[in-house]
């Protein structure tokens, strides 16, 4: 992998961290559980491209910080939000 492909992939991951969290943030400010349900899939989704991307980037610590951030997240949404 070339540097401009790795710089590439390294905003790409930052933004889909970025993304994330913002997902999990307003997940709390959901007015219906709907609303939080597609702000936890979002962030899922959003932590699974930065896992995904930390992973092919050889990032393995940030691997390992994302998977676990994410495990967080999931077990705050069924704790708080499922039904």
């Amino acid at each position: 992998m070339n540097q401009e492909v790795r710089q590439s992939k390294l905003a790409a991951l930052a933004h889909a961290r970025t993304m994330g969290e913002k997902a999990y943030d307003d997940m709390y400010d959901a007015h219906s559980f709907r609303d939080a349900n597609t702000c936890y899939r979002d962030a899922k989704d959003f932590f699974d491209d930065a896992i995904q991307l930390a992973a092919e980037l050889g990032l393995d610590e940030e691997n390992e910080a994302l998977t676990q951030r994410l495990a967080h997240i999931k077990a705050v949404f069924r704790s708080q939000f499922a039904v």
